[in-house]
């Protein structure tokens, strides 16, 4: 069966960094877009990145575009998510979504909604 398992969050003060890595089993990995989320206490999941089943292609939240960068290595069938300059109110669960769906209708790439699978998630604290 399909499994996502994150790792690499952690406790990092504001302006530093960390890198997720997410390790997919169960289905194609090179033939799926993959996407990354995040979940803040008392507020509902939001989309943070996404990229596309090559790697060409990728799509980011305006609140991390800059400073979060995806990539994917289809050989480890694993996705990475790199945050550089993290700040509190980068705080959350960061799930790991196979499946997420994106457009390029128009440009820039725009995001769509998740795909199906998930992954149990990462806590990411960002310290002031």
């Amino acid at each position: 069966q399909v499994q996502l398992v994150e790792s690499g969050g952690g406790l990092v003060q504001a302006g530093g960094s960390l890198r997720l890595s997410c390790a997919a089993s169960g289905f194609t990995f090179s033939s799926y877009a993959m996407g990354w989320f995040r979940q803040a206490p008392g507020k509902e999941r939001e989309f943070v990145a996404t990229i596309g089943s090559s790697g060409s292609r990728t799509v980011y939240a305006d609140s991390v575009k800059g400073r979060f960068t995806t990539s994917r290595d289809n050989a480890k069938n694993t996705v990475y998510l790199q945050m550089n300059s993290l700040k509190p109110e980068d705080t959350a669960v960061y799930y790991c979504n196979a499946g997420t769906r994106f457009y390029c209708t128009t440009y820039p790439c725009r995001y769509q909604s998740p795909g199906n699978y998930w992954g149990q998630g990462t806590q990411v604290t960002v310290s002031s």
